[in-house]
C-alpha cells in the first residue's frame, strides 16, 4: 500500500519548486493591475445598474399600456 504522507510531501515539494519558477509581479505591476480590475468592476457595475433600470422602465411602460 502507498504511504499517503509520502505522496503528499512529494506533491508539496514539487508545488514549491514550480512556484519558485514562476515570475511574480512587482509591487508596481500588482498595484496597477489591481486598479485596473477595480475600475473595470465599477464600470461594469454602473453599466449593469443603468441597464437594469432602463429595462425596468421599459417593462413598466409596456405593462402600463396593457392594463
Amino acid at each position: 500500500m502507498k504511504n499517503p504522507f509520502r505522496s503528499t510531501r512529494l506533491f508539496f515539494g514539487e508545488m514549491v519548486d514550480e512556484l519558485k519558477k514562476a515570475s511574480w509581479p512587482t509591487k508596481t505591476e500588482l498595484r496597477d493591475s489591481t486598479i485596473v480590475v477595480i475600475v473595470a468592476a465599477v464600470i461594469l457595475g454602473v453599466f449593469t445598474s443603468i441597464s437594469d433600470f432602463a429595462l425596468y422602465q421599459v417593462v413598466d411602460l409596456f405593462t402600463s399600456w396593457v392594463s
